[in-house]
């Protein structure tokens, strides 16, 4: 048994789900793909119980040429086939080291909780850096997670790793180190009135020039604050910046 498999089996093992519950999926399924077709992100819903996807969407960005019918078929083969072996130990340690963070919320805030982490899929001898957040959808009896959605894009942060669980409305973050093998509290970032305005700004198309002007500061004072900004958000540039604002809902 791989890692990967082995870490899907029993990380969080669901002895029951009745048939009837997966009569109502349908519509669930229906709803993913309707969305699917409204942003340049790939969909994916995770069954826990059944091990297996339940929809993967279109988006051909990250399904390393297989259509979607075929991602379906594969399963979580298709990570074993296009993950690092490194990062595929990695992946496991993540869903462990997630599913153990999750046994210990009362099922009542389940729902409210995101994990966040990045990866390479590798495809014609290329790799790309991808990013997966997962949150529950569906909860067993006992309050393991049944179905996830999960949604991948382009990572905000150029680096393997970057293992982060959110809550719901809450700054505060959680961060997983592999290194101490334990997750890390951290508060949330706050910004100035100044660095929210460049980052809205910054997102809308304009330049510094222009946000100088339109805030009536000088062109280094708005460089001071971009500056200080980076800082804050741990990023490299203004593109890095406005999608960790949105991502952690600071804009």
């Amino acid at each position: 048994m791989t890692q990967i498999e082995d870490s899907f089996l029993l990380s969080n093992t669901i002895l029951s789900i009745p048939e009837n519950k997966y009569e109502k999926i349908n519509i669930l399924i229906d709803s993913f793909d309707a969305i699917s077709r409204l942003v340049c992100k790939s969909l994916y819903v995770i069954d826990y119980y059944k091990k297996k996807f339940l929809y993967v969407s279109t988006n051909p960005l990250f399904l390393c040429g297989y259509s979607a019918e075929e991602v379906l078929k594969l399963d979580y083969l298709f990570y074993l086939k296009h993950v690092p072996e490194q990062e595929q130990v990695m992946l496991t340690e993540i869903n462990r080291a997630g599913f153990e963070f999750y046994g210990k919320i009362p099922i009542e805030g389940k729902l409210d909780y995101t994990i966040s982490y990045n990866f390479h899929l590798m495809t014609d001898k290329k790799e790309i850096l991808i990013n997966h957040k997962i949150t529950p959808i569906c909860l067993a009896d006992d309050g393991k997670i049944w179905l996830a959605a999960c949604i991948v894009s382009l990572p905000t942060q150029n680096m393997t790793e970057n293992i982060e669980i959110h809550k719901i409305n809450e700054a505060t973050t959680w961060k997983y180190s592999l290194e101490s093998h334990s997750w890390t509290e951290k508060k949330g970032i706050n910004l100035s009135e100044r660095e929210r305005d460049i980052l809205s700004l910054s997102a809308q198309g304009y330049i510094m020039k222009d946000i100088a002007d339109r805030l009536c500061l000088s062109l280094d004072t708005i460089k001071f604050h971009k500056r200080n900004l980076f800082v804050k958000l741990e990023v490299k540039s203004i593109t890095e910046a406005i999608a960790f604002a949105q991502n952690h809902k600071l804009i």
